[in-house]
This record gives structure tokens, sequence and C-alpha cells, in this order.
């Protein structure tokens, strides 16, 4: 016998049992005798149906206050201590900050470059001129009037 068929005759044994100890210490009507049969039969099958793992909680490396320091920002997965996390997360985890922020329940504004080295690379970005328009002219002025040349006309004689 396979083990399908042995576990399905299991089951029907189970659900005779069942309803012939409750008939036989209950008052059933005939009729509501096949849905007994088909409820004991259907809480069986459930319990042995697998149970499907229960999810421990997500628990963080470090605690996610501990998490931001000045010169460098930990790793809720795995506790590494990093300047910048958005790469990290994507080559070892295949997440993005937004998701990153979804698993841990994190605020939109949570950082993923340590605070220190931001302020390193706003000043080197302020140093170069980045972000400046350039100076001079606002709009230089035009050096011709554009449009057609006007015509003397030839005089009459």
């Amino acid at each position: 016998m396979t083990e399908i068929s042995a576990d399905t005759d299991l089951l029907i044994t189970l659900t005779a049992d069942i309803v012939a100890a409750h008939v036989s210490h209950n008052s059933v009507a005939l009729g509501d005798v096949s849905a007994l049969i088909g409820s004991a039969h259907g809480a069986l099958k459930g319990l042995a149906a697998p149970v499907a793992p229960v999810a421990e909680p997500l628990q963080p490396a470090v605690s996610i206050r501990a998490s931001v320091k000045p010169d460098y920002i930990v790793c809720l997965e795995d506790g590494k201590k990093l300047k910048m996390l958005k790469r990290h997360l994507m080559t070892r985890y295949g997440m993005t900050p937004n998701d990153y922020r979804a698993k841990w329940g994190l605020p939109a504004d949570y950082p993923m470059t340590a605070p220190n080295y931001a302020e390193e690379r706003k000043a080197l970005a302020v140093k170069i001129g980045l972000g400046r328009k350039p100076k001079g002219d606002a709009a230089p002025a035009p050096s011709k009037a554009r449009g057609r040349k006007k015509v003397e006309a030839a005089p009459a004689e």
C-alpha cells in the first residue's frame, strides 16, 4: 500500500470511530449523520495537513536607535559598520533602501549614509562649485538687431 492510501484509510477509520462514538451516546437525526461524517472527516484532514512554520519576529543585529553613529551606520541585517548602506544592501541582500526601511519599520528619513561622511561629501561639492550657476552675465545682450535689412528705394527721376 502506498503512503497516500494508508493515510486515507487511517482518516476513514478515525472518522468512522468518532462518528460511531458520537452517535452511540447522542441522538442524531438520520439526515444529520452525513453532515456529521463530513465535518469529522474535514476536521481530521485539516489536522493532517502540514503546519506552516511560524515566522519569528525580526531581530535586528543592533537596536535601531544605536544603528546610526556619526562616523558609520550599522546594517540591521548583519551588524556590519558602513559609511554608505545602499550598495551593501543591494549587493548582499538584493534590497533597495525602501525595501530595507519597510522590512525594519524605519521612517522614510532614515539615513543610508553616515552623517559625518555626508557632510564631508557636501563640503567637497560646495568647494568645487557643484549646484551653483556660473558667474557672469545673466543673459548675453544680442549684438545685432535681428530681422530683415531695410532696403532704400531708388530715387525716381
